[in-house]
């Protein structure tokens, strides 16, 4: 029996493996395996919300051995720090509690086909103090992280008198940092029903800093428009145009000398593949650490190896590269599925073809900007306000139902409708 093996259980990982676990692993005509480092999936658009606690990933997230035993699959936990095509063998670092207590030694695996699903990291691009002094929002545990600095922070600015502002810095003007900064000011805002009735958004100060001309660089200018002036209204300082080049105790420092103080500084200019990836022999990889594709998701050099998700460089006809987005992981792992039956089957295998359905970017409570349809309407059908935030809603319900099925996810999403009435808006610990 074959053994198929996925490496990272983001959207598009763990949508791929629970369709290969229905069809192959439940019929037994494969092994499937989903290696993650974590024990817990977040779908990654809301890791922002779980940052500021308007998710709780103990209710929201999805428990990957769980999952494995109701969807045919196994799961191994461990994080991925080698693999070599060769010899078919992917290489599990050693597991320890948070005592140093040796729980797993350093593991092997071999497999017949691989997946490389491992997303992306944020791009610190080497700027001098980022690393040690910025938060970052790469995964739920990183999210987590900064939430409970964010509360500490509340509890001090609150303690310290009405004059007092948190400042908060964010180097950024993508879909993470914009989406961050208006959901900053709605927990703010929340605050004053949980223990600080003087807490408002007005005592936060954010700065918003993009090295660009504008924010929502990937995104059509009515887009990016429309939140600007949204962003604006809340008490957003847009700092666009501005490059960082060091980050300190005290806050970022600019090439122009100026100092953007902060008390929280996060990171969420660009993204790149882990760096283990591009010290795999037999990839190609490019600037980012992606890993180069054939039309097929398969790598240049090996034909057992699809790589799906935003660790993936795969070129489309007009030269482009399909964007590091949850609709593209959707997108690749169906093709990646229907490739592997095929392959079973020994019928030819597809390629793949971007289809833009689109872009949303949800300003938490206040408002949601986007385009539906992108380029099969040429982006032409703009949407904002209640409309926008259905189809954004709707998102994460299709996530839902692909990686849970129709009924559980039914039910998953009334659980969540239902919390939301009886238990706190926010995670308060």
């Amino acid at each position: 029996m074959k053994r198929i093996i996925v490496v990272g259980g983001g959207a598009g990982g763990l949508e791929l493996v629970t369709r290969l676990g229905h069809g192959l692993g439940k019929k037994r005509k494969a092994e499937i395996i989903l290696v993650d480092r974590s024990r817990t999936h977040i779908w990654k658009p809301l890791l922002h919300e779980v940052a500021t606690g308007s998710i709780d990933i103990n209710n929201d997230g999805v428990n990957y051995r769980a999952h494995a035993a109701k969807h045919h699959y196994q799961f191994q936990l461990g994080t991925v720090t080698g693999v070599d095509p060769d010899t078919k063998n992917i290489t599990l670092d050693s597991l320890s509690d948070d005592k140093g207590q040796l729980i797993l030694p350093e593991r092997s695996l071999s497999y017949d086909i691989l997946i490389m699903a491992v997303g992306s990291v944020s791009n610190d691009f080497g700027t001098p103090g980022v690393a040690e002094h910025c938060y970052f929002l790469d995964s739920h545990k990183q999210a987590e992280r900064f939430q409970q600095a964010l509360l500490n922070q509340f509890l001090r600015v609150y303690q310290e008198g009405p004059d007092t502002k948190l400042k908060i810095a964010i180097v950024g003007g993508g879909a993470t940092g914009v989406e961050l900064s208006a959901e900053l000011f709605h927990v703010a805002d929340l605050m004053k029903a949980y223990g600080m009735p003087e807490m408002s958004g007005k005592r936060v100060h954010i700065e918003l800093v993009e090295a660009s001309n504008r924010i929502l660089q990937a995104l059509p200018d009515r887009i990016a428009n429309l939140a600007s002036k949204e962003l604006i209204r809340l008490g957003v300082q847009l700092s666009e145009n501005t490059r960082v080049v060091r980050a300190d105790v005290d806050g970022f420092q600019t090439a122009e000398d100026k100092l953007i103080a902060a008390d929280l500084m996060i990171w969420a200019a660009g993204v790149k593949a882990p760096d283990f990836i591009k010290n795999i022999d037999g990839f190609d990889t490019n600037r980012s650490n992606q890993i180069i594709v054939k039309g097929t998701l398969q790598s240049l050099n090996f034909d057992d190896v699809y790589v799906i998700g935003d660790c993936c460089a795969c070129e489309q006809p007009d030269g482009s590269f399909v964007p590091p987005r949850a609709q593209s992981a959707h997108q690749m792992a169906s093709l990646v599925y229907a490739n592997i039956q095929a392959s079973f089957k020994g019928e030819s295998l597809k390629e793949y073809i971007y289809k833009d359905y689109g872009s949303l970017v949800n300003l938490s409570n206040y408002s949601t900007v986007g385009s539906l349809m992108g380029n099969l309407m040429g982006g032409s059908m703009f949407v904002e306000g209640r409309i926008a935030r259905f189809v954004y809603v709707s998102l994460y319900r299709l996530h839902l139902i692909a990686i849970h099925g129709w009924f559980k996810a039914t039910i998953i999403m009334a659980a969540q409708k239902i919390g939301k009435v009886v238990k706190p808006k926010l995670k308060l610990h």
